[in-house]
């Protein structure tokens, strides 16, 4: 059954659930921040927002990626364009909704297209990574770099990709060891063209753990990894190779990648998005393409491997194309976003409640009980979002 919701003609609506850390991640999908000024984490409740900063252009704009909120409220963020040199630019947001421009860059050496969001570590640093820029011998306009950036700006490149084993066009955001490491994915170079996975030491060492090669493995990894801090395994997905389609996989310290799911179609196919892993090892993520009606779908991947589709996206109501992670509150409930459908076409939300399966619409950034959440990276500025809610049965087991 479905249930709209939520309906505005405002660019954007967005997600629920809290996080625990001091800095909290979030997503910023257009040109617009939103918090509701009544809003409940019971739908029966009032929902209404208000925009807090509109990017000008002038300072940044685009922003397609992840906030971190800080102890006190700061809002961090990157901007794909905009910026001094309209390349993009690092950002913050204090209480006020006051944005300061940490960091422009350049488009030369210290990268251009910072597409993904930032991470932290505890002594306040952010680590991103941009998606040109840095080496201009490769592809004209630079394959990327790794960057770090503290709380007051100050800028330090940790490592330009030259395009050939190293891998270039880095397209998602970094996870961080206990010890200082980084570990990433470029979308293409390496060995053989098709993407790698990376790790980058605290000296700026760059270590190819994986370079993808076609195939049964899959084929240009679009999004970030998911680290187990026990045993340092990385998750992931592929975009394509593995039937066209897809794969999920797992890679272990020493660089050995284990196929955990290929999709088939059906089952999903084209996962753009990063997973999330929960307590007992499952995983949980979205396709782009592939389901039931080929609008995507979510999916959770046992510990056996194997796959449950949890939703397919009809097109309609439920929306469509879902490219973003999906975030998991203390319940165990899930939410996430599709790009399109929608009850007027251009988005929604989904959410996977604990005792059934639930799918809701929506795109953008909210504070919703007492925590900022993700959405949707591909933005349409011409949106009419609308929240939509599907129950369907929860697996057994």
């Amino acid at each position: 059954m479905i249930k709209v919701l939520f309906g505005t003609r405002k660019v954007g609506i967005a997600m629920e659930g809290s996080a625990k850390g001091s800095l909290t991640q979030t997503a910023l999908a257009l040109a617009v921040l939103l918090v509701p000024s009544v809003f409940g984490s019971r739908p029966a409740l009032a929902q209404n927002y208000i925009v807090v900063y509109s990017f000008l252009g002038s300072d940044d704009s685009h922003p397609l990626a992840g906030l971190i909120r800080d102890s006190v409220g700061n809002l961090y963020g990157t901007a794909s364009s905009g910026g001094a040199s309209s390349n993009g630019a690092v950002f913050k947001l204090d209480t006020s909704y006051t944005e300061t421009v940490l960091h422009s860059f350049t488009g030369v050496k210290d990268g251009a297209v910072p597409a993904a969001g930032l991470i932290h570590d505890l002594a306040g640093n952010f680590y991103g990574t941009t998606q040109g820029g840095g080496d201009l011998a490769c592809d004209r306009f630079g394959c990327g770099t790794v960057f770090r950036l503290n709380a007051a700006g100050k800028y330090k490149l940790l490592y330009r990709f030259v395009g050939g084993t190293d891998g270039k066009f880095p397209s998602a955001g970094l996870v961080r060891d206990d010890l200082g490491n980084l570990y990433g994915t470029t979308s293409q170079g390496g060995a053989y063209g098709y993407g790698t996975v990376f790790k980058l030491d605290p000296t700026g060492t760059e270590t190819v753990l994986h370079s993808f090669a076609g195939g049964p493995e899959g084929a240009f990894p679009q999004a970030g990894l998911v680290l187990d801090q026990t045993t340092g395994n990385l998750y992931g997905t592929t975009s394509a190779g593995a039937n066209s389609y897809g794969a999920v996989f797992e890679l272990d310290p020493s660089g050995n990648l284990t196929s955990l799911y290929v999709f088939n179609g059906p089952d999903g196919a084209t996962p753009y998005a990063s997973l999330l892993r929960d307590a007992a090892g499952n995983l949980y993520g979205t396709t782009a393409n592939g389901g039931a009606s080929g609008d995507g779908t979510v999916f959770e991947l046992d510990t056996t491997g194997a796959e449950i589709v949890l939703h397919s996206f009809t097109g309609v109501a439920d929306g469509s194309n879902p490219r973003a992670p999906l975030i998991q509150d203390a319940k165990g409930t899930l939410y996430g976003t599709a790009v399109s459908g929608g009850a007027g076409g251009f988005g929604s939300r989904v959410q996977d409640g604990p005792n059934k399966r639930q799918i809701e619409g929506a795109a953008q950034l909210c504070w919703w009980n007492n925590g900022w959440q993700l959405t949707t990276r591909r933005p349409n500025p011409w949106a009419r979002w609308v929240s939509v809610r599907h129950d369907l049965p929860r697996r057994r087991g």
